[in-house]
């Protein structure tokens, strides 16, 4: 088994931070240790040297104060605890020295504290072992070029004095280590958190991958962001399985409405014709009327052919639609002028109430059947004797808004929320009488939404249907 199977994501995310954090801290420790012991050091080198200029203006102020007597005079007077003091020439002769006679005392030209010194005027050595006295120090020589000489201090490692000067101070050590014990231990909440997450995630990714039925599981998500998306993403996915159910059984009762609607013209025209078959002697003037019956059934079957066709090419093909630009008014116009004898015969009024020109991009036959389908469903509905106002009741940068409105009879309330279903019919042995496939008005909106707009019917002031809908003019 992999370690990856062993230990989880979040896991694996808090162990990968942590050490990534661990060893930015150990270098900023190591760093920050360094860059400390290094301002020790100056500090006590600063202070060495500070003696040593104050021993060097003390003396030069009396001519025999370079004298063995009085230089240790001063060294035992003007000392600091476990100081050592050397006068060296510029040679590395050892002139004096507080710890051991002079006399005693190797040339010291070799020591690395009095190069830098000569040639810097000032240097010093980190523990180095005295030859002399067998004793690590730290070492702080000052060039004094006036008299050429090289006035030397130096503190033993093991000395008091020195410890103190160069001990680091822990306490920002264990201030970090804290830090880190604390901003771990919110990491880790935050990870194990996102673990929580992740866990619940993968469950559902199961459970969407077996098609199990989420509707009775419960995810507890974390109350954060990551709790958040992820309970919305169960939720859009519980839609998506819910629309795509709604579909299926939509698509499933569209087929069988249908099939239902095709089989009355086919049933009809099938039995004019056995019917004619049948008789070969039948009456010319009855033969004529069965004849004639077909093909006002052929006609509702192509129309319901058509209907069909082109709501389903607004279903599967929207994109491929082509948009151009259309004048609206012109139009309603076409769709009056194509309507004119059906008002005349059942003496109906029609008012375009517009305003040329309005300029929208869309799709020509789509808008046509529009209009057309609502003065269809008018002219079929309403009853004789009534007038139909088509108006633009605003007018936006961005839309139309269109009120097409009967005074005829109307449709109860209850359903208005249905008349854009595909198939619905208020009186559907009147509509089949009349010829009507129920498809007009599902048309009507499929293509008002397509033209990014919305459409909704209500009761007019006038008593008849009214239908409120806006067309986008771009």
């Amino acid at each position: 088994m992999s370690i990856s199977r062993v230990i989880s994501f979040s896991q694996r995310l808090f162990l990968s931070v942590l050490l990534l954090f661990l060893s930015f801290a150990a270098c900023f420790l190591i760093y920050q240790y360094q860059r400390e012991k290094a301002f020790r050091i100056e500090v006590l080198n600063t202070r060495l040297q500070s003696y040593n200029i104050q021993m060097y203006e003390a003396l030069t102020e009396n001519r025999h104060a370079w004298s063995d007597s009085i230089l240790t005079r001063y060294t035992t007077f003007h000392t600091m605890p476990d100081l050592r003091v050397t006068i060296i020439k510029t040679d590395g002769t050892v002139l004096f020295d507080s710890k051991k006679d002079a006399e005693e005392i190797q040339n010291h030209s070799n020591r690395s504290e009095v190069q830098q010194a000569i040639k810097k005027g000032s240097g010093y050595a980190i523990q180095r072992t005295s030859r002399t006295l067998d004793s690590e120090y730290f070492y702080s020589a000052t060039y004094f070029k006036d008299k050429s000489i090289i006035i030397r201090t130096a503190l033993p490692y093991d000395s008091d004095d020195l410890i103190n000067e160069l001990s680091i101070d822990w306490r920002y050590l264990w201030f970090s280590l804290a830090l880190v014990v604390i901003l771990g231990y919110i990491y880790f909440k935050y990870t194990n958190n996102l673990g929580k997450t992740i866990n619940q995630l993968r469950r559902f990714a199961q459970q969407a991958e077996n098609d199990e039925d989420l509707e009775h599981f419960h995810f507890e998500f974390p109350n954060n962001e990551m709790g958040e998306i992820s309970h919305h993403i169960v939720q859009l996915y519980t839609q998506v399985k819910r629309s795509e159910e709604d579909k299926v059984r939509l698509k499933r009762q569209l087929t069988q409405n249908i099939a239902h609607e095709l089989k009355t013209p086919v049933s009809s025209i099938q039995g004019y014709l056995e019917t004619i078959i049948s008789n070969p002697d039948m009456d010319e003037k009855q033969r004529n009327q069965f004849m004639e019956r077909c093909y006002l059934q052929s006609n509702r079957l192509a129309s319901l052919l058509r209907d069909i066709s082109l709501l389903t090419r607004m279903d599967e093909a929207s994109q491929s639609i082509t948009m151009e630009e259309v004048d609206l008014c012109q139009i309603v116009s076409s769709v009056h002028a194509d309507v004119a004898l059906q008002l005349k015969e059942r003496n109906m009024t029609f008012l375009q109430l517009l305003h040329p020109p309005m300029k929208v991009q869309g799709n020509t036959s789509m808008l046509y059947s529009v209009f057309r389908n609502l003065t269809d469903n008018a002219i079929a509905y309403a009853g004789p004797n009534v007038t139909i106002t088509i108006k633009c009741v605003m007018e936006t940068p961005e839309y139309y808004r269109f009120s097409f409105a009967d005074n005829g009879i109307g449709v109860a309330p209850e359903h208005l929320d249905h008349l854009f279903e595909r198939f619905y019919r208020v009186d559907k042995g009147r509509s089949r009488k009349l010829g009507g496939t129920g498809l007009g008005l599902a048309i009507v909106k499929n293509a008002v939404i397509l033209h990014g707009g919305t459409i909704f019917a209500r009761i007019a002031p006038t008593g008849g249907l009214e239908f409120i809908f806006t067309i986008s003019k771009r």
